[in-house]
């Protein structure tokens, strides 16, 4: 089997710049708006969003784009989007060619990338199908409700397909059909964590096979048009980020791999980051098949920001640590999802996080993992299938035996091997007061009396001289900094009599500065 090529970073646009520009955009402004963070990065392949539900083209099997309303628009971010693509279309314009023809005289290989499962219908349920106005419904999900998900998943996704059911199946694979044969990709991506609501969530493991069927469906189909047409159409695959995810879903990636069934795999997150990916156990399978793999990133984090460095450096910070330890594993690069960008937004990142050689010698924060839930509200349930191990946040308690929860910090030698000027221990306590009594120990030694900073970032007034957050800082010398897990444990020893609440542990940090600037920020050892 002919392999794809190593792509370093692979950018996964959403077909977002079709709506960056007045309905009316032309086919070279949508070029440039698409390609102009790709150029001159690390960026090898783009993966093209070939929409959710609905044909983004004129379709002899599949509804249209805008046709569900008569090109009536529920908002003006839908109407400048979908009418851009209809107009092009109309004046006999074909975007994903030019997008093919484009990419290719960048040096870039292009991927339809399509999802299966996407819900973007904020929370509908089933009984609301017959007055919903959204541009993504189809007539097919109003017709055919009992196709859908409803109860049997998160209130959330109850609009999402059953693909257990065989019709909704094929459904899936005729939009993947005609987006194959229509164009001359590189390959497809089956994105099936867009999102990962595919089976009764009762049954998913032992309905698995149902999934399978979709995926070995559509190898044939690209294994038929590779040998009509004499090349390769690469197949990746974007899955859950550790296995024990993956078979809650319905994912049975093993099978996969011992079917060859794909060429490149994605362990990501649901709905946001999700910086615990196993990367190690998918290299294990996938390695010695020749699969590649691709470390998941998604539009941010899903941490609430504490700092203390402003929001999107602390962001680059966490990028590069959680990027050079999916390197570490033996990963083939990364995978950036959602980063809507333009020329100089994320640029400093596509340029430096897909290899380990170009992350050598900057800055980094490696950081526990936070398990993240939202019960109420948008996206109720979303993140469920992700983080299952988080190690924060966590309340302190006193225990009989001294002990406390222990954070475990894997640091990679892309950091530890190169010069090092300043490293920072630093944890974030919720609901804390003086005369709260906590001890931490680093890979267990106990530490020094930490440097106590106040975290004044939930203050909306901006008048108040104290809060009920801190960061313990702690400066550890550089060579006591090495490759590999370190643990880290909080311990407390007393909490102030007069409070009720729970002293939580919200996150534990390892900033690593190797530049001048990032080193006057941290404390001097």
């Amino acid at each position: 089997m002919n392999r794809p090529d190593n792509y370093g970073i692979i950018y996964n646009w959403d077909g977002a710049p079709h709506g960056y520009s007045a309905a009316g955009q032309s086919l070279d402004e949508f070029l440039e708006l698409t390609y102009a963070p790709l150029a001159d990065t690390q960026v090898g392949a783009l993966f093209w969003c070939m929409g959710e539900h609905s044909a983004r083209w004129q379709s002899q099997r599949l509804e249209q784009l805008g046709d569900i309303h008569g090109r009536l628009y529920e908002n003006t971010a839908t109407y400048h989007l979908t009418e851009n693509i209809r107009r092009m279309t109309e004046r006999g314009e074909d975007p994903q060619a030019a997008l093919i023809e484009r990419g290719r005289e960048l040096g870039l290989a292009v991927y339809a990338s399509l999802r299966i499962n996407d819900n973007h219908f904020e929370g509908a349920q089933v009984s609301d199908l017959p007055r919903m106005h959204h541009t993504e419904l189809t007539e097919l999900r109003r017709q055919h409700p009992e196709w859908l998900l409803g109860d049997r998943t998160s209130e959330w996704f109850a609009l999402s397909w059953d693909l257990s059911i065989p019709q909704v199946r094929q459904h899936r694979l005729d939009h993947l059909r005609e987006i194959c044969e229509r164009w001359d990709w590189d390959g497809i991506e089956l994105d099936w964590q867009r999102h990962p609501f595919h089976l009764p969530e009762d049954e998913a493991w032992r309905l698995r096979y149902t999934l399978t069927d979709l995926q070995r469906a559509a190898r044939q189909l690209t294994n038929d048009i590779a040998q009509r047409r004499g090349r390769p159409l690469h197949v990746a695959v974007r899955v859950a980020g550790t296995l024990a995810s993956c078979a809650r879903i319905g994912y049975d990636v093993a099978a996969w791999i011992d079917e060859d069934l794909c060429d490149i795999v994605i362990p990501a997150g649901a709905a946001a980051t999700d910086p615990s990916l196993d990367i190690r156990a998918f290299v294990d399978l996938c390695q010695p098949r020749g699969i590649r793999v691709y470390g998941g990133f998604d539009g941010g984090l899903p941490d609430p920001w504490v700092g203390p460095e402003d929001r999107v450096h602390k962001d680059q910070l966490r990028t590069r640590a959680i990027a050079s330890r999916y390197h570490a594993a033996g990963a083939d690069g990364v995978y950036a999802f959602n980063w809507h960008a333009d020329a100089d937004r994320r640029r400093l990142l596509l340029t430096q996080i897909g290899s380990s050689s170009t992350l050598r010698g900057t800055d980094g924060v490696f950081a526990a993992t936070h398990r993240f839930l939202v019960h109420e509200g948008p996206w109720r349930g979303a993140y469920r299938p992700d983080r299952t191990l988080g190690q924060v946040p966590v309340p302190l308690r006193q225990t009989l035996t001294g002990c406390g929860p222990v954070v475990d910090l894997d640091l990679t030698d892309v950091f530890t091997s190169a010069p090092v000027q300043r490293v920072e221990l630093r944890l974030h306590l919720c609901e804390w007061v003086d005369g709260d009594e906590v001890v931490i120990k680093w890979d267990g030694q106990v530490l020094p009396a930490p440097t106590y900073s106040l975290d004044l970032t939930g203050d909306t007034t901006g008048v108040s001289r104290i809060g009920g957050a801190v960061w313990l800082r702690f400066a550890l010398a550089p060579e006591r900094i090495t490759a590999g897990m370190h643990r880290v444990e909080t311990i407390l020893q007393r909490r102030h009599p007069q409070l009720a609440c729970d002293l939580v542990l919200t996150d534990v940090e390892l900033a690593v500065a190797c530049s001048d600037t990032y080193a006057s920020s941290l404390l001097p050892a």
